[in-house]
């Protein structure tokens, strides 16, 4: 007697459809000339697949499978698909270079069904951090200040569930984009442990948590930043979050201290650092002279500042208003903290040898027109940096001295020669960030005492009058919940400048010190650092305390 097995006949059929389906995709690979893949034998990499939703997927037919620093791997059913097309466009716009695979339709499928898993994932996979686009953009609509990251990370701390340090991390990560926070601070005590929010420059306190939790924050923050687990040593990670169409970095720091491990994590958010030219606090003048050097075809623009100045955020502003279609630029940079369409960006990785020396001479064998450094170290990539400069390329980069005079002197100790360097050199600027004043709580009051004769002192070494808007009020922090009660609201620059003019070329020549370099350029009438703060005091835009927080305005000139 012959028994029948539908199931069987069923799966035999299924699996003859399957096979059918996975030859004919093979045979359109070849007339499209794309790599045919198979899903079903391939692992899916999660951090691709959280560069799209689940719905962006389906309705662009494509499937994100594994990712390689920028390098994606797309699985797609037809490259002539219009929404396909669109798609890959949209990613090559956030810089990703894409490599495309043809795949069946059962292929696709594999891809999206693992979008499920990854919603409900409770436990962190290294390099990404598992918070949802839903989840993380109702934390941010619930999140406008430093008393709701509290109320919410207490809250969470008192469920005790299974999953409660997951909702922490979150909260805290959420609570740091909510707040623009550039930095996250936890800070083991003896008994407990601080966290806090480097907010416009300045730490400001969260609160303070217990140290067993601290303990199973620690191993989570460990274990998405691909650290070691069981190494109590100085380490460093990162890991990234995506919120609609923008990645976030966030690189962690761990440091041994004397109750338990440190972590500080710097949160690389590109709208922070999306900042345009006109934006960055330049007065008029000095904007118009930028304005001017960034559009020669060759030279260097140098702009110095201790660490935390807002350079890099001035080069990309710089690099944002000279990005044109017809010219090639190239970036030297530790680390990528924006990406820019139309830019050719590389980053340095000391544990490969690839150093700033190593990207910059690769950099001028690719014929560029124009090339960012990110920083110029030592005597090789000051070398190479000013003969670029004099071989016809426009060269941008940042160096480490306390003003605008002293980039001369910093250069030439770096064993540059003088009569090479004023060549090379367009201008040299000098910056600080200030806290602007919060515009709903500010008050205004009356200049007198100490801060009057400071101000009178300061205006006095102005000779351009009409830069000085009055001299009889100025304005104090107070705080309110739009500011987080701090008293100020968002940063601007404050900035110096020297061109390099045939005096300066004359008296760089006679290695001379800074105070020496300064008195030559005063008659360029461009504002110091100390002259461009106390205008910005007398207009509203920040206080005295905020401008003697960042500069010494007792220094004479």
């Amino acid at each position: 007697m012959v028994t029948f097995d539908e199931d069987k006949q069923n799966q035999q059929l299924s699996d003859f459809k399957r096979k059918e389906e996975e030859e004919v995709t093979q045979i359109l690979s070849k007339k499209y000339g794309l790599e045919y893949i198979d899903m079903s034998r391939m692992a899916i990499n999660n951090d691709a697949l959280r560069l799209m939703t689940e719905s962006e997927c389906r309705a662009a037919k494509v499937g994100l499978f594994n990712i390689v620093d920028k390098r994606l791997s797309v699985a797609i059913t037809s490259p002539n698909n219009p929404s396909t097309v669109e798609a890959l466009r949209k990613l090559a716009d956030r810089a990703y270079v894409t490599t495309s695979f043809l795949v069946s339709e059962q292929s696709l499928e594999k891809i999206w069904a693992r979008f499920k898993d990854l919603s409900f994932a409770m436990e962190s996979k290294s390099g990404a951090l598992d918070i949802s686009n839903d989840e993380i953009v109702a934390f941010l609509k619930q999140v406008r200040s430093i008393a709701d990251i509290k109320t919410l990370i207490e809250k969470t701390l008192g469920a005790k569930n299974i999953h409660r340090i997951s909702g922490v991390m979150e909260i805290i990560v959420a609570g740091a984009l909510a707040t623009d926070a550039s930095d996250i601070h936890f800070e083991p005590e003896e008994s407990y442990v601080q966290l806090r929010y480097r907010l416009d420059g300045v730490l400001t306190e969260v609160l303070q948590f217990d140290t067993a939790t601290y303990n199973l924050m620690l191993s989570r923050i460990k274990l998405i930043s691909n650290m070691k687990l069981n190494l109590s040593g100085a380490q460093d990670g990162r890991f990234s979050i995506k919120i609609k169409d923008e990645e976030i970095e966030v690189r962690s720091s761990i440091l041994p201290g004397a109750y338990a491990e440190s972590v500080v994590m710097r949160v690389l958010n590109p709208k922070t650092i999306s900042v345009p030219m006109e934006d960055l606090g330049m007065e008029p003048r000095l904007l118009e002279i930028v304005n001017k050097q960034i559009a020669k075809p060759n030279g260097m623009i140098l702009t110095t500042g201790p660490t935390g100045s807002g350079k890099t955020t001035t080069l990309y502003a710089f690099l944002k208003k000279v990005r044109d279609p017809s010219i090639k630029i190239i970036t030297i940079e530790n680390p990528i903290e924006y990406h820019l369409p139309g830019i050719v960006q590389t980053q340095t990785d000391e544990k490969k040898d690839y150093t700033f020396i190593e990207g910059l001479r690769a950099a001028v064998r690719q014929d560029p027109d124009i090339i960012m450094i990110g920083e110029i170290r030592d005597r090789d990539s000051a070398d190479i940096a000013v003969n670029s400069a004099l071989t016809g390329h426009l060269v941008f980069s940042t160096l480490h001295t306390n003003n605008a005079a002293g980039t001369y002197p910093r250069l030439i100790d770096l064993g540059i020669n003088s009569k090479v360097l004023t060549s090379a050199i367009s201008i040299a600027l000098a910056q600080r960030l200030v806290r602007k004043l919060c515009p709903v709580c500010r008050k205004e009051t009356i200049l007198e005492g100490k801060e009057k004769e400071t101000v009178a002192r300061i205006i006095a070494t102005i000779h351009t009058v009409d830069k000085i808007p009055q001299t009889e009020k100025h304005f104090l922090p107070v705080g309110c919940t739009a500011c987080n009660n701090t008293g100020y609201k968002g940063r601007l620059g404050i900035f110096e400048a020297i061109l390099t003019d045939a005096a300066i070329e004359e008296v760089v020549n006679m290695n001379p010190s800074e105070r020496e370099i300064k008195k030559a350029a005063l008659p360029q009438g461009i504002l110091d650092m100390t002259q461009d703060g106390i205008i910005k005091v007398l207009l509203g835009v920040t206080s005295i305390e905020e401008l003697r927080r960042v500069i010494d305005l007792d220094v004479i000139a």
